[in-house]
Order: C-alpha cells, then sequence, then structure tokens
C-alpha cells in the first residue's frame, strides 16, 4: 500500500488533521488514542501496519501539541 504525504500550512492545521485521524481509530477500536499508546509501548497489542500507523500518529499528536503549547507560553509571556 502506498502512503500518501500531506503538507500543512500550520502546526495547527496538521493538529487537527492528526486529532481527525485519531478519532477514526478510536472510533473503530472503542478505545482512547492514550490508551491504545500505553498498551502499543508495552507490546500489549497487534503490531499490524494500522497499529503502527495509529501509535505513529498519535506520537506526532503529542509532539506537535507540545510544540504548540510552547509557542503559546512564549506569546503570552
Amino acid at each position: 500500500m502506498r502512503k500518501q504525504i500531506t503538507e500543512y500550512t500550520s502546526p495547527l492545521d496538521a493538529l487537527v488533521a492528526l486529532t481527525k485521524q485519531l478519532y477514526g481509530y478510536e472510533i473503530k477500536y472503542q478505545t482512547d488514542s492514550a490508551d491504545f499508546f500505553v498498551q502499543y509501548q508495552q507490546g500489549e497489542t497487534d503490531d499490524d501496519e494500522e497499529r503502527f500507523d495509529w501509535a505513529s500518529n498519535y506520537r506526532h499528536y503529542l509532539a506537535l501539541r507540545q510544540e504548540l503549547e510552547i509557542n503559546l507560553r512564549n506569546v503570552v509571556q
């Protein structure tokens, strides 16, 4: 399967898109992304391509959220 690469104009746009993707996984598997990620890291889930993508998207989501939080703190100060 060929992966599609999407470029976003801002970290906020990317965060919104990732949030939508994560929500799709959460609905499909009836599991919160944070809970899934803990289980994934502990080797308690299947390691198929879809779950790998879910974990990768969640890592990216966390990194973007942290980046935006830092930027917001700098603006407020």
